[in-house]
């Protein structure tokens, strides 16, 4: 993957039930071009914190969904075999487990996703 962009990945929850989340402030905080940071777990799911700009690899996650929403900017999903789908804010889409997708951020874009606790974000 030469032309992509480093990747900061979190696993660990950041916050606990009942800590205040400021999505903004920790979006502001971001200097790397693909952040991803797991705010919390809520039941066997995690929400994750996306900032990012530029293009993922390709990928699929075998046995989960995985949700995103875009908070701010915009995210092209390319999707293996069906048109892409393009999300700006307060617009999500869920990308069925098993379909290989490429997110690309044409712009600075910050977005949440909720996908099951264990999952691998760079895929299986």
């Amino acid at each position: 993957m030469p032309d992509s962009p480093p990747y900061t990945i979190h696993m660990d929850p950041k916050f606990r039930p009942l800590d205040h989340i400021d999505v903004p402030a920790l979006a502001r905080a971001v200097t790397e071009p693909w952040f991803n940071q797991t705010l919390c777990q809520v039941n066997d799911s995690l929400v994750r914190l996306g900032v990012v700009e530029g293009e993922y690899h390709w990928h699929q996650h075998d046995a989960e969904d995985e949700f995103f929403y875009v908070v701010n900017g915009r995210l092209i999903i390319e999707l293996d075999g069906r048109d892409s789908v393009e999300l700006l804010p307060g617009q999500g889409v869920t990308v069925p487990q098993g379909l290989q997708h490429r997110p690309i951020a044409p712009e600075r874009t910050t977005m949440l996703m909720i996908e099951q606790a264990g999952v691998q974000p760079t895929g299986d």
